[in-house]
């Protein structure tokens, strides 16, 4: 070859090519299941939920805003506990089961009094909760079953987005329960 600088070039793109040539390609991983997706989606909103909710002072469980147009709104124990109810319905009609006696869907079990009665049964909605989505499989995500309210039908994957999106609806009016009484969030904390 008369000119040298042409040969730097040549064998380093040999270089390259054998390199290429001699290492396999990586494969990708495999894609994740249905239900690793929605218990991820899940332990989000229990995290969140389940912060703000060990956040607020016990004496400030019975707080509703009254300045406005509040009239009538749920408390702060009323909103954990109804979001736990709800969860305890979605989940169990996910799995075919019975879910716990309750007397209000709306505000949960009035029995719960204590910060430490409403925390565990908030956790104890939540842990069925990883259960039921642990049991979507893309068999039966979109499998026609019943919802826990109403009549018709509906889906496990519709009823898993659903109750996650329940949960930061009332996580959000919980938020501002808590930055009422003077609270930063814990996940708006730094």
């Amino acid at each position: 070859m008369k000119n040298p600088m042409l040969l730097a070039p040549v064998l380093l793109m040999a270089a390259v090519a054998f390199g290429q040539a001699a290492s396999p390609k990586p494969t990708p991983p495999p894609a994740p299941a249905i239900s690793s997706v929605l218990d991820h989606s899940l332990a989000g909103a229990e995290r969140q939920f389940v912060g703000a909710a060990e956040a607020m002072p016990e004496d400030k469980y019975g707080f509703a805003p009254t300045n406005g147009e509040f009239k009538g709104v749920r408390t702060f124990a009323e909103q954990v506990k109804h979001v736990a109810s709800t969860n305890f319905a979605f989940f169990s009609a996910m799995l075919g089961e019975a879910p716990p006696p309750r007397d209000s869907a709306e505000n949960g079990p009035g029995a719960f009094k204590t910060k430490a009665d409403i925390l565990k049964y908030l956790r104890d909605s939540f842990a069925l909760g990883h259960r039921a989505m642990a049991a979507v499989t893309a068999e039966n995500a979109v499998e026609p079953i019943k919802p826990p309210f109403g009549n018709g039908t509906a889906t496990r994957l519709g009823m898993a987005t659903m109750v996650i999106g329940h949960c930061f609806d009332h996580y959000g009016q919980m938020v501002e329960y808590l930055r009422m009484n003077g609270i930063i969030p814990p996940a708006s904390r730094k």
